[in-house]
């Protein structure tokens, strides 16, 4: 069943078409990560935060991965990483034309 990670963090650029550039080897990356589907990437320069909104096949695979974003995100120096999981409710989200394709 698939679940909705969310990951946002304190961030301070960069941003718009800088971060794009700057991030792009990295969102290729996240491609490899096992039973992840998508990510929407997430900012807000107003209020200093990044981020995203992952789909994954299942919780385990979410679960790895928040773990290894999360000592990555910390390494950097980064604290104050918020994060939820969720399950999705597929029938009521292909209704509203939910992205869950694998």
């Amino acid at each position: 069943m698939p679940v909705v990670l969310q990951v946002h963090f304190p961030f301070d650029g960069p941003f718009g078409d800088a971060m794009s550039e700057a991030m792009t080897e990295l969102a290729a990356s996240i491609n490899d990560e096992p039973g992840i589907r998508w990510k929407l990437w997430t900012e807000s320069a107003e209020r200093r935060q990044a981020g995203g909104v992952y789909l994954f096949d299942d919780t385990a695979s979410a679960e790895a991965y928040l773990e290894m974003h999360s000592a990555r995100l910390t390494a950097m120096g980064v604290t104050g990483i918020e994060s939820q999981i969720f399950t999705v409710n597929e029938p009521l989200s292909q209704i509203n034309h939910g992205p869950l394709g694998s």
